[in-house]
């Protein structure tokens, strides 16, 4: 494999390995085999990628903990690490969605589990309508004040709640979302081409993009095509983000990345990435 390039997170300063490495179905069963993780992390890294994503509800935080295990050995200004909260993560009426208490109890946890003092990337992990968009923003804004997190963004959400939330932090003061991490892929093109990538342009998001291979590997910034002749934002797979190429037309990846394709879905219900 050649040299690893690395993109801008959109108009921001942050840069993402063209490869991202996430936890949702790449460790598969192999969740619980330390060494197995061990071995797909280290290869990663040692192939040059620096954008290692992951979120609370993958196999219940243990996702976060074995990954965590293995990221300590490397310096952490070499990495950029991302995690996500909105799922459920106990019968607890408080322990999920996107209220300032839970994003603040779920964060800490997630620190805790990555055996990090912060992460780059915080990402709310689906929109969540019970709560009031400046409760979402201005606790995601208090989270990037203090520290433990660099830089917040979406995921999954539409496009409108995209733009509400950038609107009020612009109107506040307050730090904006900086990227989405929508599914996207040749098999889902349609929301991300026609809805997503123009709000993401006006912005200067970021886009990392889960499943570019449908269940299979975590792609930052996948190369493609689009329709439009302006240049277009950011792209990663199941975690990072910058700005894709033209090819001519069509969906195209600039290097493939292997990971456990094959892997089963995880038991418990399905957030998607």
């Amino acid at each position: 494999m050649g040299a690893m390039r690395y993109r801008k997170l959109g108009k921001w300063g942050l840069k993402v390995s063209e490869i991202s490495l996430g936890a949702w179905v790449t460790f598969g069963d192999a969740v619980k085999d330390k060494e197995t993780v061990r071995e797909i992390v280290k290869i990663a890294y040692e192939g040059g990628v620096n954008f290692f994503d992951n979120a609370d509800v993958y196999a219940k935080g243990l996702a976060e903990e074995i990954m965590g295990e293995v990221l300590k050995e490397f310096p952490r200004h070499t990495l950029v690490l991302s995690t996500k909260a909105y799922w459920p993560m106990s019968e607890d009426p408080n322990d999920r969605g996107l209220s300032r208490k839970h994003l603040l109890e779920s964060l800490t946890k997630s620190l805790k589990r990555l055996k990090t003092d912060y992460v780059d990337i915080f990402f709310a992990h689906r929109y969540d309508p019970e709560v009031p968009m400046e409760e979402i923003v201005y606790a995601m804004h208090t989270l990037v004040e203090k520290g433990y997190a660099l830089y917040w963004g979406t995921s999954e959400w539409p496009a409108a709640r995209i733009a509400e939330a950038v609107a009020f932090a612009k109107e506040n003061g307050l730090h904006p979302p900086v990227v989405e991490q929508p599914q996207y892929s040749m098999l889902y093109r349609e929301r991300v081409e026609g809805e997503i990538l123009p709000e993401a342009e006006r912005f200067g998001m970021g886009l990392v993009v889960w499943s570019p291979w449908p269940r299979g590997c975590s792609r930052a910034n996948t190369t493609r095509a689009f329709p439009r002749e302006a240049a277009s934002p950011a792209t990663t797979s199941s975690g990072s983000a910058t700005s894709p190429r033209r090819t001519g037309g069509r969906c195209s990846s600039s290097r493939r990345w292997r990971t456990s394709s094959a892997s089963p879905a995880p038991s418990w219900p399905w957030p998607g990435c």
